[in-house]
């Protein structure tokens, strides 16, 4: 019987088992061991610190008026977000690195708000902190993300390990990488990032806004800048010929230049400044509606009256508040008028502020239905009061609206107002004269002298100004034509009367057409309106055809 032989162990099959005895071995191996082990902590603590920093790696901080909540994730890509809800949100690539920074702009702070209208010069160093509270803002996120990031790994090792030495390699895992990764954030850091914004929501439309705020800026601008040089141009041209006025102007000849109802137009002062230079005015007459509201944050307007340059004489609006009164009585060459008297250049001039503080009225800030008659003639009456009282003679008063004149008629030369919108000249009816006594026509008259020793009435002409900031710019809203800026020279004599008129029209706003005008006091005839009694209320308010 023959002997039965074992097959033979095939090559392949001997060198499978040497390989996984070799695997076996080496997985045993103290070295590979310890890898694995440091493989499982570095994975523990960096899944960990994922996991806290998502959660947790989170502030809010103040930016101006504005609560903020900033935030940290991680990201392959890096860059900011900035997120203004329901708006949108903007994306600036920012920096490179593992860190996502995410900005959410959340409800106003009331009380900073506040802060910021009652102080408008506040809005500047607002901009200033709010770079200084972002700054911070970011710098106590990334010590927040570090500290989390270190205090999870640490913990999770702890459950998971339970072993010192790799618990605190966990931990010291999670510092090199959120230390690390906040490191290349800033060394990558593109600051010119801010102007190249990738914009998601109804923010898409954003480039487009800001791009026509620009234009708009732009142009109203030089808009501005070429009504200055046309009014310098043209004046120029208006008092080299020789031919236009039969009333020139001689050394000793005071100028006034009246303007009214400004309302916030910022093109306003340059005008007035260009005005004042070319004509060599002495001093500016302001008769209200410098502004619109009222509000104190309109009060800085009135910080450009000392760039004019002369005396700026001024009497409240109903659009002009106390507030506004204050500040205009701060400026160093201003004069405000309130059932007072000053004199500049020899000419004295007397003014009172409109009784009423209206600023919800329309533009066209015609008298009508909202005025109350009876204040605005008590008003004038106190100034014609005031005027008897001081026994000076006044050449010049001014009124805000026109209803507050008819009390002056006889009592000064000239009333000048505005509110109107609309430039107006007129006489006013000459007051009624006192009724005679009948017990005094029993006694017989003296003698021949007697009967004319009652003088007739001071004539008294009321000048309405237009509106020198065309309403301002809430004409802009309007869809009709825009309102011209206007504003008029006075020419006074050395004996203070009034001897001629220029005025100056132009364009209103987007227009550029210049008109100009000289009118001679006594060139043409000038009729009075009919007689009213100036204490009938509103029957009083001046009526008849504008002089040219």
């Amino acid at each position: 019987m023959s002997e039965l032989t074992a097959p033979a162990t095939p090559p392949w099959r001997q060198h499978l088992r040497t390989a996984a005895a070799l695997a076996v071995r080496g997985w045993r191996h103290r070295w590979f061991r310890n890898l694995r082990i440091s493989a499982a902590v570095g994975l523990v603590s960096l899944i960990a610190a994922i996991i806290s920093v998502m959660s947790f790696a989170h502030t809010d901080i103040n930016v101006g008026p504005f609560r903020a909540e900033m935030s940290i994730s991680p990201t392959l890509v890096g860059g900011t977000e900035v997120a203004i809800p329901p708006l949108g949100s903007l994306h600036l690539d920012s920096h490179r690195g593992t860190l996502h920074l995410k900005v959410a702009l959340g409800s106003l702070d009331q009380s900073r708000t506040e802060e910021l209208i009652d102080n408008p010069t506040a809005i500047s160093s607002a901009g200033d902190r709010a770079v200084d509270e972002v700054t911070a803002g970011v710098s106590q996120l990334a010590l927040r993300t570090m500290g989390l990031a270190v205090l999870s790994a640490i913990l999770a090792a702890a459950l998971i390990f339970r072993n010192v030495r790799r618990t605190a390699a966990a931990g010291l895992t999670a510092l090199i990488a959120s230390a690390g990764s906040i490191g290349l954030a800033v060394a990558t850091i593109r600051p010119d990032a801010i102007s190249e914004p990738r914009y998601e929501g109804l923010l898409v439309n954003a480039p487009a806004v800001v791009g026509d705020a620009r234009r708009i800026a732009d142009n109203y601008g030089r808009y501005a800048e070429q009504l200055q040089q046309i009014v310098s141009n043209v004046s120029r041209i208006y008092t080299t010929m020789s031919a236009l006025p039969v009333y020139e102007p001689a050394g000793n000849t005071t100028r006034i230049l009246h303007v009214s109802d400004l309302h916030l137009n910022p093109s306003s002062w340059g005008l007035i400044r260009t005005v004042v230079q070319t004509f060599d005015i002495d001093a500016v007459v302001d008769t209200g509606d410098m502004v619109d509201w009222g509000s104190s944050a309109e009060t800085s307007y009135a910080a450009s009256i000392p760039s004019i340059g002369v005396p700026y004489i001024y009497v409240r609006g109903n659009h002009d508040s106390m507030a506004i009164q204050a500040a205009v009585g701060k400026q160093r060459n201003a004069i405000v008028l309130d059932n007072a008297l000053t004199t500049v250049d020899g000419l004295t001039i007397a003014g009172i502020g409109d009784p009423q503080f209206t600023p919800d009225k329309s533009t066209s800030n015609t008298a009508g239905d909202n005025a109350d008659a009876g204040l605005l003639t008590a008003a004038g009456e106190r100034l014609a009061t005031t005027i008897r009282d001081s026994g000076k003679e006044v050449d010049v008063a001014l009124v805000h609206d026109p209803a507050m004149a008819p009390p002056l008629s006889g009592v000064v030369p000239l009333v000048l107002a505005g509110h109107k919108h609309n430039r107006e000249v007129i006489m006013l009816p000459a007051p009624t004269p006192p009724t005679p006594d009948p017990s005094a026509s029993a006694v017989p008259s003296p003698g021949p002298s007697a009967s004319t020793a009652v003088q007739a009435p001071m004539p008294t002409r009321l000048m309405v100004e237009g509106s020198t900031g065309g309403a301002g710019l809430r004409g802009l809203e309007k869809k009709e034509e825009p309102l011209p800026l206007a504003l008029s020279v006075l020419y006074f004599d050395e004996n203070h009367d009034l001897k001629a008129y220029d005025d100056i029209q132009l364009g209103g706003t987007g227009q550029s057409n210049v008109e100009m005008q000289r009118n001679v006091v006594g060139l043409d005839k000038e009729s009075p309106a009919p007689s009213t009694p100036a204490t009938s209320g509103p029957a009083a308010t001046p009526v008849g055809q504008p002089s040219r």
